[in-house]
């Protein structure tokens, strides 16, 4: 969840960055550098993207894992393993920052902009 929270603000905070300092040189002469704002907000929303797959390997190694410890449990009769293992809704918020992520950096680099 951490990873979440973090990947989360970097990716808003870069695309923000991207499209304040655009605004800001579009509408006035003054020259920060062409693609310094670009730059600096494509970079947090990688770092946030580069966050976020790093967290999900590391959630799935660790769900698997848990998996692995109930089947044992349950071969060895210490639990009785009713009801199926839960789908892990961390994993499947993760996945769609992870999705506004790619669209915001493909918004930022290539200029596509997916939602208007």
């Amino acid at each position: 969840m951490s990873v979440i929270r973090t990947s989360l603000s970097l990716i808003g905070f870069g695309f923000t960055i991207f499209q304040v300092f655009s605004s800001v040189q579009s509408l006035s002469e003054v020259s920060i550098g062409a693609n310094a704002p670009r730059n600096f907000g494509t970079a947090l929303v990688a770092l946030g993207i580069g966050m976020l797959f790093v967290g999900i390997a590391y959630h799935i190694q660790f769900m698997r894992a848990l998996r692995a410890d109930r089947e044992e449990g349950i071969v060895s009769s210490q639990i009785r393993g009713l009801s199926p293992y839960p789908v892990s809704m961390t994993l499947m918020v993760a996945c769609a920052l992870l999705l506004v992520g790619i669209l915001a950096i493909c918004s930022m680099v290539f200029g596509v902009h997916p939602f208007g």
